[in-house]
C-alpha cells in the first residue's frame, strides 16, 4: 500500500474484519504475523489494520529510518483509510513507536496497548544495537536469530513450545538484512516519548522473565500514567504476543 509520506512510501498491510479500528504495531525483528493469533480473535468485531513497518518484512527498505518515522507512517496509514480514535497495541520497539504516534497525534489513538514495553535503551544497550546492525550487514540474519531465540523468549516456552521458538527464528531469518540493521539502528537512537496522557486509557502485558522490557518498566509506565492496568503472565520472556497466545488475546478482547 502507497501512503502519503514525504516521500511517498509503501508499506505491506493486512486488514480484516469490521467495526471500531484497531492498529497492531510489531517490534523489532517481527512483522504483522507476529499478531496473528489476536487478529483472528478481534476481527469478528473490530476492524484489525496490521502494517509491516519499514524495511520490516515485507516492507521495503527505507531511508531515515526512526522511531519518529515510524510513528508518522502510522499517522499517515490512518489519515489514508480514514480512521481515527483507533485502539493502537504496541509490542517492544513498537511500543517506543506508539507512544510517539499517541503523543504526536493523539486524535488518532483512542486506548492504548504496550506488550512487553521497552524504556529508552542505555549506552550499553545502545551499542548492543550498533552492534548488531553490523553483524546483520556482515553476515546476514542467520547470525543474530540464535541468540534472539535464546535471549528474548523465556527457558519455559523455548522447552514446552518449541514450535514458537522456531517461528521466532522464521520470523528473524526472513527480515531484510538492511532492513533489520537500519531499524536496530533507529531502537539504538530511540528517546523516551514521554508519559502516557492520563485521560487514554492505557493496558500493559509483559511476561515474567522478559528480559528486554521487564514488568519494571511497565509498571513505571503505568506508575506516570496514574491509572494503567499491569498484567504480568507468568513464565514467559519478550514475545508476548507469541509466547502467551491465548491469554493475551483474551486480555485485549477483556480490555476492549
Amino acid at each position: 500500500m502507497r501512503i502519503n509520506t514525504s516521500p511517498p512510501k509503501d508499506l505491506a498491510v493486512e486488514i480484516e474484519g469490521s467495526g471500531p479500528p484497531v492498529l497492531m504495531v510489531h517490534g523489532l525483528g517481527g512483522t504483522s504475523n507476529f499478531y496473528q493469533v489476536q487478529a483472528q480473535g478481534l476481527a469478528e468485531r473490530f476492524q484489525v489494520i496490521r502494517p509491516d513497518s519499514a524495511g520490516a518484512g515485507r516492507s521495503p527498505v527505507s531511508d531515515g529510518i526512526s522511531i519518529d518515522s515510524h510513528a508518522e507512517d502510522l499517522a499517515a496509514l490512518l489519515d489514508q483509510l480514514g480512521v481515527t480514535g483507533a485502539t493502537v497495541i504496541g509490542h517492544s520497539m513498537g511500543t517506543l513507536v506508539v507512544r510517539a504516534l499517541a503523543a504526536r497525534h493523539p486524535g488518532l489513538v483512542s486506548r492504548l496497548i504496550l506488550l512487553g514495553a521497552v524504556a529508552e535503551p542505555a549506552d550499553a544497550a545502545r551499542q548492543a544495537q550498533r552492534d548488531r546492525a553490523a553483524t546483520l550487514r556482515q553476515d546476514g540474519t542467520a547470525a543474530v536469530a540464535p541468540g534472539v531465540v535464546a535471549n528474548a523468549l523465556s527457558e519455559t516456552t523455548r522447552r514446552d513450545k518449541p514450535e514458537v521458538a522456531a517461528f521466532v527464528r522464521e520470523l528473524i531469518m526472513r527480515q531484510d538484512a538492511e532492513g533489520y540493521a537500519r531499524n536496530c539502528e533507529a531502537l539504538a537512537a530511540a528517546t523516551d516519548p514521554g508519559p502516557v496522557s492520563p485521560d487514554l486509557p492505557l493496558l500493559l502485558i509483559t511476561g515474567s522473565d522478559d528480559k528486554t522490557g521487564p514488568p519494571e518498566v511497565s509498571q513505571a509506565i503505568a506508575a506516570a500514567h496514574g491509572s494503567a492496568t499491569v498484567t504480568v503472565i507468568d513464565g514467559i520472556g519478550h514475545w508476548t504476543a507469541l509466547e502467551a497466545a491465548r491469554d493475551v488475546t483474551d486480555h485485549l478482547l477483556k480490555f476492549l
